[in-house]
């Protein structure tokens, strides 16, 4: 779609106002959706997002198709497509513990991270192939074809009836889900941990000024966004221990905490070779500190809480890194790349000591011990 929108307006400003289009959806829909998830059967309310995700992409093809695209179209469709995938992904994070043994969660976590990374760094490369093989027109409708592979997925699984302590969906429900995170320490800790570490150690923005900064321009540009994709991926590869851990709130800050001091080391980087091994170490903390994260929200929350909380964290997730990215920018224009990079990565490291200090059952958390 940014492709397409470029083409159409060869407008930066117009790209980057379609990005902003789904900020509203990121925040507000996983919030009603982890409400709605743990009201319903999560199968069926899987198969209606991906259902309605799949006509944004019929809409995108009839779009492309026309003499001459509506751009106003391609805002409505992305607001649209982030509205109905954000609206559904509670349902799908909060499955695993309904599926599979909670030993096997960290597993199963970390074979979905696999193929997310995976699709994250040959994505893009596959998608502007085949835009250049097919067309924009060609290339929606194949979209459209592969949601064939996941709707029969989603209805191969078992019913996911709501379990009996199940409340209704509405405001009150949402709301408990907010008063039950501000509660649970471990759970508020890791959100807070995470947070801390997207605001203050987020230096995506800085990209496309460091690419002119290495010499290198567009290519290079490109080459910093996949380096912490490439550590993730890597990273997901080889995790086979991260299920053997027990301490796993202490993983959490420690892998932030990494993350932190890896984009410090990037910060001084001056060869191009050593800024993309630094932000390749930090993507691949990233995924650990996710790894973790993700398995004590699902294992510490009861399955009729668990669509909230999947909710709230997803929020969380997407919004803080927005954040984080202006908060770089204007560090940076005020006082220099590296020292937006290297405090930035300061502050996060700081941060997770301090929450740690804060928190102490966050530090405490046995994985063992909460399964048992």
């Amino acid at each position: 779609m940014p492709i397409q929108l470029f083409g159409l307006t060869h407008s930066t400003l117009q790209v980057g106002l379609l990005y902003l289009t789904t900020l509203g959806p990121l925040l507000v829909a996983p919030i009603v959706g982890g409400a709605l998830a743990d009201a319903v059967d999560r199968r069926t309310m899987l198969l209606i997002a991906e259902g309605g995700f799949a006509l944004v992409s019929v809409g995108l093809a009839v779009n492309a198709s026309l003499p001459h695209p509506h751009v106003w179209a391609l805002y409505v469709l992305d607001f649209a497509g982030t509205a109905v995938f954000s609206f559904g992904t509670p349902a799908l994070r909060s499955l695993l513990p309904r599926i599979v043994r909670e030993e096997k969660i960290v597993a199963a976590s970390a074979l979905d991270s696999l193929a997310s990374n995976f699709n994250a760094v040959a994505g893009p490369a596959a998608g502007g192939l085949v835009i250049a093989a097919l067309g924009f027109t060609g290339t929606y409708l194949l979209d459209v074809a592969s949601f064939g592979a996941s709707l029969v997925s989603i209805w191969l699984l078992p019913k996911l009836p709501p379990t009996a302590e199940a409340e209704a969906a509405s405001l009150r429900s949402i709301l408990d889900g907010f008063r039950y995170v501000r509660t649970q320490p471990v759970i508020l800790g890791i959100f807070l941990v995470d947070t801390n570490a997207m605001i203050f150690g987020m230096p995506m923005a800085l990209f496309p000024a460091l690419g002119e900064h290495f010499g290198g321009g567009s290519k290079t540009v490109g080459f910093l966004y996949a380096a912490p994709y490439a550590g993730a991926l890597l990273a997901s590869i080889f995790s086979g221990w991260a299920g053997h851990v027990r301490r796993q709130g202490l993983g959490v800050v420690i892998a932030a905490a990494a993350w932190g001091a890896a984009l410090v080391a990037f910060g001084f980087a001056t060869a191009l070779w050593v800024a993309l091994l630094t932000l390749a170490l930090a993507g691949a903390a990233d995924f650990i500190s996710a790894l973790w994260r993700s398995a004590i929200v699902l294992t510490a929350t009861p399955d009729a809480m668990r669509g909230r909380v999947t909710g709230i964290e997803f929020t969380q997730v997407a919004a803080a890194p927005t954040f984080g990215n202006l908060e770089a920018g204007v560090v940076a224009s005020v006082t220099s790349l590296r020292f937006s990079i290297v405090s930035g990565g300061v502050a996060c490291v700081a941060g997770c000591g301090l929450l740690a200090l804060a928190i102490p059952a966050l530090l405490r958390y046995d994985a063992k011990a909460a399964n048992s």
